[in-house]
């Protein structure tokens, strides 16, 4: 079967339905034509120029990024902006672009069901479900049989997260049973975990003001950066797709990116280079 886009469309919404999608989100096909012929897809995080190139370096022609290039309505396109460029660039190269947001954060085995899964979390859940329906929230939480000494489980925050640091509050707990995550930016999902009894909180960009209130509440938070804490769920749900365009006998080539890079650099006191 010659692969379309259409077709793409339809194993993507098998993985990751767009009816999980929040309502403020925009998923799906955001530049494109359904009746085009696909032969090879690249997935990232960020809708960014790089991105764009290293697909046209590979011969891609689709790129699926987790945050989408467009957000909002356009009242026009300023192809001296950032955004702007990346859709010019989009257009002119014929590159079909897709995002997959909300609607892999919440899917089952999207973004969070990988973070939780790969800390070896069991029973793992939805942390709350979406007040506006029945849908299953973002966020999740999980158990460990029999807990873990912190020294241990932040060795796994640190090999799945693939860092070398990261930010936390002073209240972690000596010893870890129940964990909540959110891939991405979490302080929202705060309350709802210590609610749930999370010992612990994963997630990234946390508030200030979330992370006072959890010091004094008695929840321990982990920022583990937006992109550390989503990355490595595209990378699964690359694989995942491939695996998926074989079943439907697609002979389609779907790789995860290799250049991107976090936006984010680490600096020291005394110290001019910098370290990703």
């Amino acid at each position: 079967m010659k692969p379309t886009l259409a077709l793409l469309l339809e194993i993507i919404e098998t993985l990751a339905p767009s009816s999980l999608a929040e309502g403020w989100d925009n998923v799906g096909l955001l530049v494109g034509a359904r009746s085009r012929p696909c032969t090879s897809v690249l997935v990232g995080l960020d809708p960014t120029i790089e991105l764009l190139e290293e697909a046209i370096e590979k011969g891609s022609d689709t790129v699926i990024t987790h945050h989408p290039a467009i957000f909002k309505a356009l009242s026009n396109i300023d192809t001296d902006s950032p955004n702007g460029r990346f859709l010019e660039k989009a257009f002119s190269g014929k590159i079909n672009v897709i995002a997959c947001h909300t609607n892999l954060d919440a899917a089952q085995g999207g973004i969070n069901d990988h973070l939780a899964q790969s800390l070896g979390l069991q029973e793992i859940a939805p942390l709350q479900h979406s007040q506006a329906s029945e849908l299953p929230a973002i966020a999740r939480i999980g158990h460990y049989p029999q807990a873990l000494e912190q020294k241990e489980f932040l060795a796994r925050v640190f090999h799945i997260l693939e860092l070398d640091y990261v930010a936390a509050t002073d209240n972690l707990p000596n010893r870890i049973q129940t964990v909540a995550v959110c891939g991405g930016s979490g302080s929202d999902f705060a309350e709802a975990a210590l609610e749930k009894g999370a010992d612990v909180y994963l997630t990234g960009e946390i508030k200030h003001s979330t992370a006072i209130w959890a010091r004094q509440a008695g929840l321990a938070l982990i920022d583990g950066t937006h992109y550390a804490t989503e990355k490595a769920g595209m990378s699964h749900f690359a694989k995942r797709f491939s695996a998926a365009a074989k079943e439907h006998g697609l002979k389609i080539e779907i790789s995860n990116t290799t250049k991107e890079t976090p936006p984010f650099v680490q600096l020291s006191r005394g110290r001019n280079d910098q370290k990703k």
